[in-house]
């Protein structure tokens, strides 16, 4: 490339990044919408050709949007999924209000996800269906299997997913604080706000990734001539921007339960009078963890594989990059994306 053609991408990113709308326009891969209620859209991607055997069903979490298996071409697992010939689904829980704030993990383990689940199977003639959750959507796909056994789930995946809080960053820190105040202090101010609001969610992962925010400036100045390279910086910049909050009951059982208690970390989680044990789970399962994830340890991840004694199998890989990066990012191709790819064939 000549020095010319340098200047010119370099001022056309430039103006795009400071008065436009961006280098690249948001270009999600084409969907049909099989059914839309509140917090559970659920859509069909445009392409993937079935062979009639099973689904993938794409499970996010809360507090991130469904976004993040589509960030943008080449950093899509969806797209790899249809591209590979799977009939590929997405459950979307949509915006999290204060209007919301009495729903907790029972309404995802017991109506939410079993009701995608059924639907996606009806969609493809009663066959099973794989899920594939990222971060707590891992954790909650895990939960709806060993509660429910009679859904047609052929095999879990769980990339980035928490399957023992005594693993993670700053727990025992949390844990200390909490029991000054036996941890009436953080439920007492989310049941007040009707649980975590968006922004504060955009904010701590913000903080999760604290290099990137200091070293911005210079990256996009060093990158303003690499559109590509800006591109992949937008997707993350909209991902964060559309991330939701937590209901307020869901993340005071997420408080109690998992960060205090560690239920799932002991494999049977306590909801009520009700116990939920990841030993329930038969269906094959692949856990991914990142030995470079700063939000999810891949020690958490791997914990899976002492809990899970009832599933046929129990694989764990790891990936390199951030929380998002194991998912979506320029490593994922090669690691997890081939992990599944493998893992899914096996089940045929």
């Amino acid at each position: 490339m000549s020095i010319a053609e340098t200047v010119t991408i370099a001022a056309r990113n430039a103006w795009a990044l400071t008065f436009g709308s961006g280098v690249e326009a948001p270009d999600p891969a084409p969907s049909t919408v099989l059914s839309d209620e509140p917090h559970r859209l659920l859509r069909r991607y445009d392409g993937g050709a079935s062979d009639g055997t099973s689904a993938v069903l794409l499970v996010p979490p809360l507090a991130a949007p469904a976004s993040c298996f589509d960030l943008r071409p080449g950093q899509s697992l969806a797209r790899f999924l249809r591209d590979s010939g799977r009939a590929t689904y997405l459950v979307d829980y949509g915006e999290i209000t204060f209007a919301d704030r009495r729903m907790g993990f029972e309404d995802w383990i017991d109506d939410i996800l079993p009701e995608a689940i059924t639907r996606t199977s009806a969609d493809i003639g009663g066959k099973p269906v794989d899920l594939v959750g990222w971060s707590i959507g891992g954790t909650l796909a895990l939960l709806t299997a060993a509660a429910h056994a009679h859904l047609p789930i052929r095999s879990i995946t769980a990339v980035g997913s928490p399957l023992d809080y005594d693993k993670m960053t700053g727990i025992p820190q949390l844990r200390a604080v909490a029991e000054l105040t036996g941890g009436i202090a953080t439920s007492t101010a989310v049941r007040a706000a009707g649980g975590i609001p968006a922004r504060l969610t955009r904010a701590a992962y913000r903080v999760t990734a604290w290099d990137r925010e200091l070293t911005r400036p210079w990256f996009v100045a060093s990158n303003i001539a690499r559109t590509e390279t800006l591109a992949k910086m937008e997707s993350i910049d909209r991902f964060m921007a559309a991330m939701p909050g937590y209901p307020g009951r869901f993340y005071g059982q997420l408080w109690g339960r998992l960060i205090l208690n560690n239920d799932i970390g002991r494999g049977v989680v306590r909801l009520g009078d009700r116990r939920i044990a990841l030993a329930d789970v038969t269906a094959p399962v692949l856990l991914v963890g990142g030995p470079a994830d700063a939000i999810t340890p891949a020690a958490a991840v791997e914990a899976g594989t002492r809990t899970l004694t009832g599933s046929a199998s129990v694989r764990y890989e790891t990936s390199p990059g951030s929380h998002l990066g194991i998912l979506a990012g320029e490593t994922a191709r090669d690691t997890t994306w081939a992990y599944l790819d493998k893992f899914l064939a096996e089940q045929n």
